[in-house]
């Protein structure tokens, strides 16, 4: 297998049987130590209990399949190094993520943070992945997971502000609190992104009894009281639909307060490709899927209920603003690709109140225009609150020089791009952006999944959100916001 740089969202197929994941970095003054562990979930995304975490204190996972190696240094670089035998690993095993903890500082902090993947026999190479953060104190630096009976490994680069007790505590681990005991517990300031929260004091139990054992798989921990928001419309939705969303507010919530952004508001701007590759997404309801997610990001950034949204494919158009009490009819109505058949038994079907007419749409890939009518639409309706564009393509992207030229203008503006990658390949300049140079701050997110409907709300919002508050910081720092 050839060696591969990866850029943030990238995957690649494993075909060794087991590899080594070497953290790197340079020591630098006053920067922290890191260290390196791993987390082994199942397919719901959890451990099955504290022994699936490996890391400094427990090297050695029950198997043997994943083993913490410990620390090296070279001259200025220091490795930390994580075995997995991917032959060993059990079953239930559907990801093995890689985590790394700041000890004493942030990753902002730390220089030439790197993780490669290399082969467990040869030592060689396989893939590389160069990270860059600002204020997380844990990270996670990439995964292997289970796709169709083949290992792959994906380049994720996500950070946490609650620290390695706060990453292991999302994903079902037990953290002790070493504190002394106290009567009366100080919240967190509800302006940073707390720590985990210590358990409740238990009740006094009789000697004679036995107090119940912790279950198997803790609960993820809930958000802080009154930390997703109620919003306009919100009421008038179906049971079912509500209840939802009532649930992945509450997981946006959560995704923003671990990197600081609790207090965040932002006006959410929706936009879908319409190329006649997405003809399958649309058809089996994943795309309408994908909206209803988007919509409990819109209900918690901004409390209006409203959420801007436009389609695209060769033409641009932009859709009947979505409103959250009409979020079933709204689906119904305007999550449609194509519709070159629209011509039936030599009768014009004709289009309800609103509907775009998706012939005129088109069917090829200009993600150029679409982007420049959202930038007019913010410059011409200013707002108090930054923009974030959520942008989703299953690929096929060939105007690079257009796009890049766009995106580079859009700098000084106060919007984030974040590009959502639906499984397809060639997403050219919306895959590589995060490196290019000359900007005054980095306005652009990207990852991609294989499978978007197979991936749980917590783990999605995370990535979606994780670069978001980043910009925030740096575009408030550079005056963007606010002008």
């Amino acid at each position: 297998m050839t060696a591969r740089s990866l850029s943030k969202g990238a995957n690649l197929a494993v075909e060794s049987a087991g590899v080594w994941a070497e953290l790197s970095w340079e020591h630098g003054e006053g920067a922290p130590d890191v260290d390196a562990s791993a987390l082994l979930l199942t397919e719901a995304g959890r451990v099955r209990d504290d022994g699936d975490f490996v890391f400094y204190n427990q090297p050695r996972h029950p198997s043997g399949a994943v083993r913490h190696l410990g620390k090296d240094s070279t001259g200025a670089v220091t490795t930390d190094t994580v075995a997995v035998d991917l032959r060993a690993l059990e079953g239930a095993v559907d990801r093995v993520v890689l985590c790394a903890s700041a000890d004493g500082g942030t990753f902002g902090q730390v220089a030439g943070l790197t993780l490669r993947l290399l082969d467990a026999g040869s030592r060689s190479e396989l893939a590389r992945f160069a990270m860059e953060a600002d204020t997380e104190t844990a990270f996670i630096g990439g995964e292997l997971y289970r796709r169709a009976g083949q290992w792959k490994f994906r380049a994720v680069g996500q950070g946490y502000a609650s620290g390695l007790a706060g990453l292991a505590t999302d994903f079902g681990i037990t953290v002790d609190d070493d504190a002394p005991a106290s009567p009366a517990p100080t919240p967190p300031p509800p302006s940073t992104a707390p720590a985990p929260l210590p358990p409740p004091p238990a009740s006094p139990t009789p000697p004679s009894a036995s107090p119940p054992p912790p279950p198997a798989f803790p609960p993820a921990q809930p958000p802080a009281p009154g930390a997703a928001r109620l919003t306009k419309g919100e009421e008038q939705l179906p049971v079912d639909m509500r209840k939802r969303l009532s649930l992945r507010k509450e997981q946006v919530a959560v995704s923003l307060r671990k990197h600081g952004a609790a207090e965040v508001t932002a006006r959410v701007i929706l936009v879908l490709d319409a190329s006649g590759s997405m003809s399958f997404l649309y058809s089996k309801g994943v795309v309408a899927d994908v909206v209803e997610r988007m919509a409990a990001v819109a209900a918690q950034l901004d409390d209006d209920g409203e959420m801007q949204a436009w389609t695209f494919a060769t033409q641009p158009a932009r859709l009947p603003d979505l409103r959250l009490a009409e979020l079933p009819q709204w689906l119904r109505l305007h999550v449609r690709v194509g519709e070159l058949s629209l011509f039936r038994r030599g009768r014009k079907r004709g289009l309800e109140p609103g509907q775009v007419d998706m012939r005129a749409v088109g069917i090829g890939n200009e993600e150029q225009k679409v982007i420049a009518e959202v930038r007019a639409y913010v410059r011409a309706n200013p707002a108090a609150a930054p923009t974030l564009v959520l942008f989703f393509s299953d690929g096929g992207v060939y105007r690079d020089s257009a796009i890049e030229s766009e995106l580079r203008a859009a700098v000084s503006e106060p919007i984030f791009w974040q590009f959502v990658g639906l499984g397809r390949a060639r997403y050219g300049v919306l895959e590589r952006f995060d490196t290019l140079p000359g900007r005054q701050v980095d306005n652009v997110g990207f990852f991609a999944v294989d499978d978007i409907s197979t991936v749980p709300d917590p783990e999605l919002y995370d990535r979606l959100l994780s670069e978001f508050p980043t910009w925030i910081r740096e575009a408030g720092r550079h005056g963007i916001l606010g002008r």
